[in-house]
């Protein structure tokens, strides 16, 4: 592990962070949003801790991981990098059952949730660790909408995503705090954001308190913004190419 980043590097993020932040301040005021009503989450996936401690210095608080077993170690470099930073890590990726406990003392939200088994079995997890005196509280979760329906890409389709999200309101493990989503990349976007924002409007109006959308990404997050976006996730623009695959 890397204690810290080269100078070069720190200015690096400096200057895509600041780019990116302009582009979300843009998009806010093109859609008629204010300027700071979406927030930005860092997708730091392959990413080094250095890169994320230089991220927090920044200003920024929250950031996605994909796998269990590399963000685990992350996390805990991070808080020996920063240790009086409290950033909130967010779970965005194929979530399997097995893996569940081991991202519990740390995920802030899993953003993944995409059937009954899954959201089951983070219910029975927490839980176990509200028994051993671990956690307090549900663990806000959102559900993952299939814009085209294919299982090879996650996300619940359309025709369940009533059952599931009522399943997730209902277990007392978990708090439904909204939709996520991500844009297929062989559709039209538009009509793809429109699908997304439709889902999530369909979702706040059987359930009213999960407000937030989980939706954009480095290349289409003007238009997640355009379609009522209150979350984008931000990888290759934020960090650039050192990450081995794409957000």
């Amino acid at each position: 592990m890397a204690d810290s980043n080269p100078p070069e590097r720190t200015t690096e993020l400096k200057e895509r962070l600041d780019a990116v932040r302009a582009r979300l301040d843009a998009a806010c005021r093109a859609a008629g949003r204010a300027p700071g009503a979406v927030s930005l989450l860092a997708v730091t996936k392959t990413v080094p801790a250095s890169d994320v401690a230089d991220l927090i210095d920044l200003g920024l608080t929250g950031f996605a991981e994909n796998r269990a077993q590399e963000a685990g170690t992350k996390v805990a470099e991070v808080a020996a990098l920063r240790p009086d930073a409290d950033p909130r890590w967010h779970f965005v990726g194929g979530l399997q059952r097995n893996k569940v406990r081991a991202v519990l003392p740390w995920v802030t939200r899993i953003e993944s949730v995409d059937s009954p088994r899954l959201a089951r079995a983070i219910d029975k997890e927490v839980g176990r660790a509200e028994q051993r005196g671990e956690r307090s509280g549900p663990l806000p979760v959102l559900v993952q909408y299939s814009v085209d329906g294919d299982p090879h890409r996650g996300g619940v389709p359309d025709g369940d995503l009533d059952e599931l999200s009522d399943l997730v309101a209902g277990l007392p493990g978990l708090e439904l705090a909204g939709l996520m989503a991500v844009a297929p990349l062989d559709r039209e976007p538009a009509r793809a954001f429109a699908a997304i924002a439709e889902a999530a409007r369909r979702l706040r109006e059987r359930h009213p308190s999960a407000t937030e959308l989980s939706a954009g990404m480095s290349g289409d997050l003007e238009l997640a913004v355009d379609h009522g976006s209150t979350v984008v996730r931000v990888g290759t623009a934020l960090v650039g190419d050192r990450r081995i695959a794409s957000e």
